[in-house]
């Protein structure tokens, strides 16, 4: 029961921290329509929460006429890591609760 339960917590603390990276990605690319200043402090998050995600992948797409797909692609992933993990680990927690009558 307790094993069931902190799958089940494991799995809502794991969706809302893919959701809010989500979302942090999304203002990343948002911003970049315009000339952000480097030096506000909310740019420099965006850029700091991100850059170690995006850049590796960014570096193997090719080069597509100045259009940046790595936060598409980041997000994609995270909508699959929210469908497939969250999923097995609630499922996982499920089946722990279900004891067997004997």
């Amino acid at each position: 029961m307790i094993t069931s339960n902190f799958l089940n917590a494991l799995a809502a603390v794991l969706n809302l921290a893919l959701t809010l990276y989500m979302y942090i990605i999304l203002g990343r690319a948002i911003i970049s329509f315009v000339n952000p200043d480097r030096h506000n402090p909310i740019v420099r998050f965006l850029h700091n929460a991100t850059e170690p995600v995006l850049a590796p992948i960014r570096k193997k797409l090719p080069y597509m006429s100045g259009i940046d797909l790595s936060p598409v692609i980041v997000m994609l992933a995270i909508l699959f890591l929210q469908g497939f993990l969250i999923g097995v680990l609630r499922d996982m927690a499920i089946r722990l609760s279900i004891t067997p009558s004997y």
